[in-house]
């Protein structure tokens, strides 16, 4: 049936792949395909994760540097 990907649960840290400018987001609610997540620059986004790849950050980019 091919759900929402594992990684996508509230807490996790993602990256919009074509708004970059929104910055860092982190997934508040997954629903279905649904995603909730509330970006640096941005807000609260909804973000519909069959139509929208979001990139998994394992670490916080502002504490690599």
């Amino acid at each position: 049936m091919g759900g929402p990907d594992p990684f996508l649960e509230p807490g996790v840290l993602v990256m919009h792949p074509t708004r970059e400018d929104w910055g860092l987001g982190q997934v508040q609610s997954v629903a279905g395909r649904k995603v909730t997540v509330n970006f640096e620059h941005a807000g609260k986004q909804v973000i519909d994760s069959a139509v929208i790849a979001l990139r998994f950050v394992s670490d916080d980019p502002r504490g690599a540097r």
